[in-house]
């Protein structure tokens, strides 16, 4: 999986931590102070969005007596308590990156989270130092299942897309890896389990946990 590979692009949210649900719970509580409760499919709907996309999106769909920018301040707010105090890494996760930086390899991040909320959930889990680059779908013109966030990220840590690996959770992200034109090994995440044959099908590699690969028994899916 590493071999001819220079440099490895996570997404954040069920990919490197377990997150995926606080946003549901988020969601419950911030449209509930304001007497509004979630739609249904909600979170299918805004699968892939920036940080800033579903704040617009909130905005134009729901009667919110905020600012987009207040929206979010308010999401940062909430979620970077959790962040910090609840969410943890995933199996093996210590121990990969561990790996990578013995073997010199730049490392980056693509997520369509905020900066704030990517930095505390890393920092508070001992790993933040380890990434050359953070980049947010913020940073550039389209959102994932479009390339462009980990396009912008492999330009910032100096790597070619094709020297660099993937690890994404769901679909979407999966196919905005292979559209930069890298390699993608999906993760399991209970969040996406309803999609592991659509997952398996997009990417190159599958791992239940990261020690799937420590110890060489992750799944090879295109040869």
């Amino acid at each position: 999986m590493l071999e001819n590979k220079k440099a490895v692009i996570f997404d954040l949210d069920g990919t490197l931590v377990d997150s995926m649900w606080i946003w549901r719970e988020i969601d419950i509580r911030f449209l509930g102070k304001y007497g509004l409760e979630v739609p249904q499919g909600l979170n299918d709907k805004l699968e892939g969005y920036s940080f800033h996309e579903t704040a617009v999106y909130f905005k134009e769909h729901f009667p919110l007596p905020l600012t987009i920018e207040e929206i979010m301040e308010t999401w940062n707010r909430m979620a970077s308590e959790i962040y910090i105090n609840e969410i943890r890494l995933k199996e093996g996760v210590k121990e990969f990156i561990e790996l990578l930086k013995k073997r010199n390899m730049k490392l980056g991040i693509a997520t369509s989270n905020s900066r704030k909320l990517a930095k505390d959930c890393l920092r508070s889990n001992g790993i933040l130092d380890a990434f050359d680059y953070i980049c947010t779908s913020d940073e550039v013109p389209r959102s994932k299942p479009e390339p462009d966030v980990y396009l912008h990220a492999a330009k910032m840590i100096d790597t070619r897309p094709k020297d660099a690996l993937v690890f994404e959770d769901i679909p979407y992200g999966i196919l905005a890896g292979k559209r930069a034109g890298m390699e993608v090994c999906a993760v399991k995440d209970p969040y996406s389990q309803g999609s592991v044959k659509e997952k398996k099908e997009i990417a190159d590699y599958y791992i239940n946990t990261y020690y799937d690969i420590l110890d060489g028994t992750y799944e090879i899916l295109k040869k």
